[in-house]
């Protein structure tokens, strides 16, 4: 059977577009402005972040396939129990989960697949998919931010768990929000369940630079996708021509630093705010980080979150490290 379900109700569905609208108002307000780079992932915005994936410089993708096509027989026999959920922390397309849930399914292990995405175009079209490519497997989507999903997966933690949060996903949390958010998934795992997390390694800044900056502007549609969001939900009024995107690495924070910036002196009007946000020429909106490790970075986040290794996994030139972790007692 292969079903998804919209977490909350109506009210919820109204949280959430107030939580939006709070933030950007916040955001917009703030010195230097930023907007939370959730908020790219719309219908529109995770069909672009699809099409990132597919590039040859995005280099994080090709080498986390890589992992799991050489050690999907490592990570399933260290991970696997009798009743596995695999339960998948911003799914998106699942392109490199199918490599493990194939593999479980011609090893005739039982488990069920519960992909979690705060996009619901993503968590319908991924469903719809494996409704034809793996019949034979229960899959039941839920469409949620990761910290509902982290609720579901504390309330319905029956049998063995192998969560996966893979792509580097953790690298956009800042340093304390990462142990924040992986304190609040370790109270909602059981002793013998699994997380295998991807983490993008420190390396040659100009591969990590191309990757975040691509020569076919695929990235910068995605982030001016923050913008065309706001006019859409917000009755926004951006020039989306009157920003430019701009990344770059900055080693003091060891990220990824992406922003949009204005052209000019600009006032933008959000008629949804009742909001007028003005902007000097060179000013930025900042609308992501995207940080990276090394494998002592990776250590320490672990034990301080509540977590220890089982096993590291990387790919042939050492530039994505897949951490198989479990729960310290």
């Amino acid at each position: 059977m292969t079903t998804y379900t919209v977490l909350g109700s109506a009210r919820e569905e109204e949280r959430l577009i107030g939580e939006f609208a709070a933030d950007v108002a916040r955001g917009l307000a703030a010195e230097p402005k930023s907007l939370p780079c959730k908020y790219i992932y719309d219908e529109r915005g995770s069909g672009l972040f699809s099409r990132i994936m597919d590039l040859d410089v995005y280099y994080l993708t090709h080498c986390e396939t890589e992992i799991l096509e050489t050690c999907k027989d490592s990570i399933c026999e260290r991970a696997w129990s009798r009743g596995l959920n695999v339960v998948e922390l911003g799914a998106g397309d699942g392109k490199k989960t199918k490599i493990l849930l194939g593999h479980l399914i011609e090893r005739r292990l039982g488990f069920n697949y519960v992909p979690i995405d705060i996009s619901e175009s993503a968590v319908r079209d991924l469903t719809r998919d494996l409704r034809t490519s793996m019949p034979e497997m229960e899959t039941h989507g839920l469409v949620a931010e990761y910290m509902s999903g982290i609720r579901w997966l504390s309330s319905n933690n029956q049998g063995g768990n192998l969560v996966l949060f893979l792509g580097s996903s953790i690298g956009n949390f800042s340093p304390a929000g990462a142990r924040r958010f992986l304190r609040s998934l370790r109270q909602s795992m059981g002793g013998d369940d699994r997380l295998l997390m991807g983490f993008d390694l420190v390396k040659d800044v100009r591969v990590m630079e191309s990757a975040y900056d691509d020569p076919e502007g695929v990235t910068a549609l995605f982030n001016l996708n923050m913008l065309e969001r706001i006019n859409r939900e917000l009755d926004g009024r951006f020039d989306i021509g009157a920003f430019r995107f701009r990344s770059g690495w900055d080693p003091e924070s060891m990220a990824i630093q992406s922003c949009l910036v204005s052209t000019g002196e600009q006032d933008v009007r959000i008629e949804g705010l009742d909001l007028t946000a003005r902007f000097a020429r060179g000013e930025a909106i900042h609308t992501e980080s995207s940080y990276k490790f090394t494998v002592e970075a990776v250590e320490d986040l672990a034990a301080a979150s509540g977590f220890e290794p089982v096993e590291f996994y990387f790919d042939s030139r050492a530039y994505f490290l897949d951490a198989l972790l479990k729960p310290l007692p």
